[in-house]
């Protein structure tokens, strides 16, 4: 596999561009439940850093994104704070439906990552997938626990893991079959990113637990 500037320069790119996205849902998300500053801006980096954090833990990937990228704490803050201007000028209500667009735009681009990273270090296939879903979802688990609501990703029953899951594994095929790895890691991300969306738009829900009681 290439692992030259470009491509290094690319998996930057996707991961910042997966913090801010993921930053903006947890910002959303605190702002619908009115938290103070100091509570969107924590509730916008357990977003941002959470799943990513506990890829580096497993990985034993030191330093983390946020430590080794230290810039990125600043433009969450900055992030933060502007955005929090501009809902109060604009008196602009924060739905959850706002707030899952960018989740679902971070959901494809840290499954993509999460996964590339987990190939990068020789894991089965299996493994590396599991890991771009956990990098994927658990950002915004704890971004739903800390707002007291139950995750998105256990309670809408649209696709969600599942979208990562699968994204992830177009992309270790991608890989199996010679495709470039910086093109592999797009179409993963695009194909997590789209299958959520697409059940987002349509409604599609997957099949519910039912006991039999009625």
């Amino acid at each position: 596999m290439s692992n030259g500037p470009l491509y290094a320069l690319l998996l930057t790119a996707v991961e910042a561009c997966a913090t801010l996205a993921f930053a903006l849902s947890g910002l959303l998300a605190a702002a619908r439940k009115q938290l103070d500053a100091v509570g969107v801006c924590l509730v916008a980096g357990l977003a941002a850093f959470g799943g990513g954090t506990l890829r580096g833990v497993l990985l034993d990937r030191r330093p983390f994104f946020w430590v080794s990228h230290s810039e990125w704490l600043w433009v969450l803050l900055a992030l933060c704070v502007a955005a929090m201007a501009f809902l109060r000028a604009r008196h602009f209500a924060p739905t959850e439906r706002a707030m899952q667009w960018p989740d679902a735009l971070g959901l494809g681009l840290f499954s993509g990552t999460g996964t590339q990273l987990g190939l990068a270090q020789d894991l089965p296939g299996i493994v590396a997938v599991l890991m771009g879903v956990i990098t994927a979802t658990f950002g915004g688990v704890l971004r739903d626990i800390v707002v007291n609501e139950i995750p998105t990703a256990l309670r809408d029953h649209r696709p969600y893991a599942v979208c990562a899951f699968v994204g992830g594994w177009v992309l270790v095929v991608a890989q199996h079959v010679g495709v470039p790895p910086g093109l592999g890691l797009v179409l993963g991300a695009a194909c997590a990113t789209g299958l959520r969306v697409l059940a987002l738009v349509t409604g599609y829900t997957l099949p519910r637990w039912s006991s039999g009681a009625s």
